[in-house]
């Protein structure tokens, strides 16, 4: 079973996991408000996301995240989050430029450059937190 994930589906499963993180549960018509897309695009989705085990879904049942969708959810939250903080704290973008950003590179990003501008971005923070 292929475990590779499209754009699509590492927005889908970070916004199921940061949901059940938030609200202890979620139902498709959350991600389809939170995703602002539809309910037959976000049932298609889900359908992939169970099928590749990562999440569990029948169609009126909870949508609960498996441990190995959490794992994927969280790689994409911190991939995420590592550039959103190399784009706002080292190069100085506002917040919404920096978060439009993240979530566009997040999906493309090699594992090299993204350990990179980690690497970078927490040597910059602690050179400037010294001065």
């Amino acid at each position: 079973m292929d475990k590779k994930l499209t754009s699509s589906l590492e927005d889908y499963i970070e916004i199921i996991y940061k949901l059940i993180e938030k609200n202890n549960s979620v139902k498709a018509i959350d991600i389809s408000k939170a995703l602002k897309v539809s309910r037959a695009s976000v049932t298609e989705a889900l359908k992939k996301l169970n099928d590749k085990g990562l999440i569990n879904y029948g169609r009126y049942d909870a949508i609960r995240i498996t441990e190995e969708g959490e794992t994927a959810a969280r790689e994409v939250i911190e991939k995420h989050q590592c550039l959103y903080n190399f784009f706002a704290k080292v190069l100085g973008a506002t917040p919404e430029e920096s978060e439009e950003n993240a979530c566009k590179i997040e999906h493309i990003v090699s594992e090299d450059i993204l350990n990179r501008i980690a690497n970078f971005t927490d040597n910059y923070l602690n050179e400037h937190k010294k001065n």
